[in-house]
């Protein structure tokens, strides 16, 4: 393994083993220590360079003093004590020719850049050198006549200050480091608080398999929540219909097992009375047969409903143009077939006789049956249910009406509601998913279905096509 693929291995397994607080933090902590430190490293070199610059000037200051003095200083004329490099400067003349220098030694360096310097051939500069071991800065400079002009002064105080700024920045800079770890460690502890509720909340229903926790959410005004605050909030809303649909899976089987239990019950004595025929006459026989094949229909009907609304969803077989106008009249007169002492009239609208939309012929069949059985079972015998399809605005609109007891304040918004069953309607045939159904195939189909009181007494049940949900796609006339 190259070291590349190396380092990358182990930063990866690094992350997977610490926590995102400790990285958090760290990563916060290395900034904050990074910027600490840069700005006092800046710090430092700009103090050190305003020092040096000050002492520069003094020197450039001294030097033009003294060359507009005596420009016809001699070679190697010394000002000052320049053993000890005490004030005033220390000065000497330097040739560019080393034949031109005097027979005393000089007392400051005399390098191959000071002869370029008094020659011409360099600009002048400043250095830093050691004499008698003292810190000390030079200034060469031309003079004119093939001479340089050496000048030197003391930089004890100038080193002092820079090692003085060194040690300060240095404590500012640890101070800075420790600030930033604590800055860190606050800023990964408040920022991930959510999250940390989130992870506990999370475990907590791991562990006891209970949706109705919540993640407390901090306060502030709606619309201005942070990533983490609205993450939360979404989390609340994915427990909420985790809450709703484990609610909704048992209420189900609750139902779905005090609905079975009575036919099952009538099954099984069907079965044991036909188990002994020996014993009955023809006559029994045969009503106990039919009773039995009777029941096996209907908890076969009510066992096929259930698992279609367990789904909570409609199979989505290839889509047809539907026209509702015709699917409506044959619906109706079927109907009407299987009620013959209830007259199903139906009114169809000009306008709609010629829409259609996509949707699958046979399911919104059963939703107009539904609709049309769950009338005529709550109509009284002759009372008309009557059937109504037109366009409103740019929707269309199916109306079933009857003229039964209609539904209670208090039942109307229970009635799509799976197993739901009135108090009047408790003695009637029926298993309570009818209209659950209805409803399932409405949503599908991109339709509204809705249950208000009729006018004079009877329920109403409108249902309009085009109005939302995940349906199909608006109607369009052919």
């Amino acid at each position: 393994m190259s070291g590349g693929r190396r380092r990358r291995a182990l930063g990866a397994r690094w992350r997977r083993h610490r926590p995102i607080r400790t990285r958090l933090a760290l990563a916060a902590s290395a900034a904050v220590a990074l910027v600490a430190i840069g700005v006092c490293t800046a710090a430092f070199f700009v103090i050190r360079y305003e020092m040096y610059h000050q002492l520069d000037l003094n020197l450039t200051q001294s030097a033009t003093i003294l060359i507009q003095s005596d420009r016809h200083r001699p070679v190697g004329n010394i000002a000052g004590e320049c053993r000890y490099l005490s004030a005033p400067a220390c000065s000497q003349v330097v040739p560019a020719d080393p034949a031109d220098d005097p027979a005393a030694p000089y007392h400051l360096p005399v390098t191959p850049p000071v002869r370029e310097v008094a020659s011409g051939a360099r600009a002048p500069y400043f250095s830093n050198f050691r004499m008698e071991g003292h810190p000390a800065r030079l200034a060469v400079t031309p003079i004119g006549g093939g001479r340089a002009l050496q000048l030197a002064l003391r930089a004890d105080s100038v080193e002092r200050g820079i090692r003085q700024a060194a040690l300060l920045l240095s404590a500012v800079g640890g101070a800075g480091v420790l600030l930033a770890a604590a800055l860190g460690y606050w800023v990964s502890r408040t920022g991930l608080a959510p999250v940390a509720r989130l992870t506990a909340t999370a475990e907590h229903i791991a562990a006891t398999r209970d949706p109705r926790h919540r993640i407390e959410l901090p306060p502030g005004p709606p619309g201005r929540e942070d990533e983490v605050t609205r993450l939360a909030a979404s989390f609340n809303t994915m427990l909420g219909e985790l809450e709703q649909s484990v609610t909704a899976q048992r209420r189900l089987v609750a139902d779905a097992s005090h609905e079975l239990r009575t036919p099952l019950t009538a099954l099984r004595t069907n079965a044991e009375l036909l188990a002994k025929s020996d014993r009955l006459t023809p006559a029994q026989r045969d009503r106990a047969s039919g009773a039995l094949t009777r029941q096996l229909r209907e908890v076969t009907g009510l066992v096929n409903d259930l698992i279609e609304l367990a789904r909570d969803e409609e199979p989505q077989p290839l889509l047809e143009e539907v026209r509702v106008a015709a699917l409506a009249e044959h619906t109706v007169a079927a109907a009407a077939a299987h009620w013959p002492a209830t007259p199903f009239p139906f009114h169809l609208a000009p306008q709609a006789a010629t829409v259609v939309l996509p949707g699958v012929p046979a399911r919104l069949t059963r939703l107009l049956t539904n609709l049309l059985d769950n009338a005529a079972k709550f109509s009284p015998s002759g009372a008309p249910v009557e059937v109504e399809l037109s366009v409103r605005g740019a929707r269309l609109e199916l109306t079933v009406r009857d003229h039964g007891p209609g539904i209670s304040a208090d039942d109307l918004p229970y009635v799509f509601d799976r197993f739901y069953r009135a108090e009047a309607a408790r003695a009637l045939p029926g298993s309570g998913l009818g209209l659950a159904m209805a409803r399932q195939i409405a949503r599908a189909h991109g339709a509204e279905l809705t249950a208000e009181q009729a006018p004079g007494g009877g329920a109403l049940f409108r249902l309009r096509f085009g109005g939302g949900g995940g349906g199909s796609g608006g109607a369009t006339e052919s």
